[in-house]
């Protein structure tokens, strides 16, 4: 009896919403109502195939919550800061990463405070390293359109996206 007990308070913490989008600027417009509901420290993975528009999700998000500039895919520095107020976001790609052990080079560990805001692309490149996403968003193609899965993975994840319905 006990196990079912904590079994079932397992699937009520993780609770998923799906979303379509038909273009680049619903994809924006995604990131941008995400802002409006996100406060540190949080985590955030992002993951779909190349194209798909985890970078393209992340501007919308990071621009919404105040940065002006352009916002590009970290590729290739794995990493780029953003300082919004005093929000500290860090927003991480780790496609080309060939071994996890490299984050711990980096200090992984020291982005993740609780000051910050970290989104992650490729967060399964990153495996045993990362910390448990409050929010995971999975974005798939259908046809020319995207389908997103937008699952919680912690109590702060599930209150930001009882927020989203």
């Amino acid at each position: 009896m006990g196990s079912k007990q904590l079994k079932k308070g397992k699937v009520n913490t993780m609770a998923s919403v799906k979303v379509f989008l038909d273009n680049e600027q619903d994809t924006v417009e995604l990131g941008k109502r995400l802002a409006q509901f996100i406060t540190p420290p949080l985590t955030l993975n992002l993951s779909g195939e190349l194209g798909a528009g985890k970078t393209t999700l992340s501007r919308g998000l990071i621009q919404a919550l105040g940065h002006e500039g352009a916002v590009k895919s970290p590729t290739y520095a794995l990493v780029e800061p953003y300082e919004l107020g005093d929000i500290e976001l860090f927003h991480f790609d780790l496609y080309r990463l060939s071994d996890p052990e490299e984050l711990e080079y980096m200090g992984i560990r020291d982005y993740f405070t609780d000051k910050s805001i970290c989104l992650v692309e490729w967060p399964d490149r990153g495996h045993g390293l990362m910390p448990v996403a409050d929010i995971s968003i999975a974005i798939k193609y259908v046809g020319t359109s995207r389908e997103v899965e937008i699952t919680s993975g912690s109590t702060k994840g599930q209150v930001l996206l009882s927020k989203l319905k």
